[in-house]
């Protein structure tokens, strides 16, 4: 797979891949962490222009996207619990698969790792499947975060930095 910065010419077919997880999401027991409105599409132009947005592709088209930030997120400046280091870090996103193809989080996580070496992740506590795969991707659980809007979320690190 390959990996390119979303354009907003690709715009129409993330709006599809993030209305698809959200489906996906409801149906695997998570109803409530995107509801049917996230990422809104002021979030989605929002990671375009900054760069942040990712797609993964191949021959058939693009499998997967997700919000890379390099410079870390405030919202993980508070924690109950604690995390791995308090090295700078990069944030990873918004994760979501078209649906056709498996192994867009291995994917997403590999690259990454070759720009960061300190990885920050969160998700709903209903979503067991993105627990499960964050774990497999040598991911630690470290606590709780609080999201703007007061809800929470499980937080995840993995850092290959030296102790």
């Amino acid at each position: 797979m390959n990996i390119r910065k979303a354009t907003e010419a690709d715009f129409l077919q993330i709006t599809a891949i993030y209305a698809r997880a959200r489906e996906f999401m409801r149906e695997t027991g998570n109803a409530s962490q995107w509801k049917t409105v996230y990422p809104t599409d002021e979030i989605i132009r929002s990671d375009i222009r900054k760069g942040y947005l990712h797609l993964l592709t191949d021959e058939e088209g693009i499998q997967g996207v997700f919000a890379f930030l390099p410079d870390g997120d405030p919202v993980y400046n508070r924690i109950e619990g604690t995390w791995l280091n308090e090295e700078p870090y990069a944030a990873v996103h918004r994760v979501a698969s078209a649906g056709k193809k498996k192994g867009i989080l291995p994917a997403c996580m590999q690259y990454c790792g070759t720009i960061a070496s300190n990885l920050k992740i969160d998700t709903h506590e209903d979503n067991k499947i993105m627990q499960h795969q964050l774990e497999k991707q040598g991911f630690s659980r470290c606590g709780t975060i609080f999201l703007e809007n007061g809800e929470t979320r499980i937080a995840y690190q993995r850092s290959l930095l030296p102790k």
